[in-house]
């Protein structure tokens, strides 16, 4: 996703306050459960979060993309609370990785990130529109052997779950691409 010179906001006007008005409602009401479009991670894992980047990326039901909220951990798909947060040192280690994962996919799809605080600990917050070049595949698993080829699947979101998509569902994103 290529984003014109200046920052997101230019590029993305709805995202101005999207992010923000997210993760402060929160605690505020108990719509802030994992859905569609919403996803907690309690820590920095890459593979399920890359997943989860490509189903969002690939909006195969149109809903805009969505979040993830990395250092807010769930329970029954609920934010839980007092939140676990990440630790400040870690932050900009977790956004190196999650540049070089993102490098990953195909074609190549980053994020928009925002790093902020919330009831004083550190969290990540991932917007996720729907990309411009759909469909996106990412790896399976990540290999620990530099010369082994991976194996690259497109994922979806459906309700609460990021999941592999099948051969009909891998159909439908071609199409949705060629609309």
């Amino acid at each position: 996703m290529d984003i014109p010179s200046g920052n997101y906001r230019e590029a993305y006007p709805e995202a101005d306050n999207a992010i923000t008005n997210q993760y402060h409602r929160f605690d505020q009401s108990p719509g802030g459960v994992e859905n569609a479009r919403v996803e907690y991670k309690g820590d920095w894992n890459p593979e399920p979060i890359l997943h989860s980047i490509c189903a969002f990326a690939n909006d195969i039901d149109n809903w805009g993309g969505g979040y993830i909220i990395i250092g807010i951990e769930e329970e029954d798909g609920m934010p839980k609370f007092p939140i676990r947060g990440l630790e400040k040192n870690s932050i900009d280690r977790i956004n190196k990785e999650l540049l070089q994962k993102c490098n990953l996919i195909e074609p190549r799809y980053i994020p928009i990130v925002e790093q902020t605080t919330f009831d004083g600990k550190e969290i990540i917050v991932l917007w996720v529109p729907g990309g411009p070049d759909r469909p996106y595949k990412c790896p399976v698993a990540f290999s620990t052997e530099k010369a082994k080829k991976t194996e690259k699947a497109y994922y979806i979101r459906k309700m609460s779950n990021s999941i592999r998509a099948n051969a009909l569902e891998e159909k439908e994103l071609i199409l949705l691409a060629n609309n």
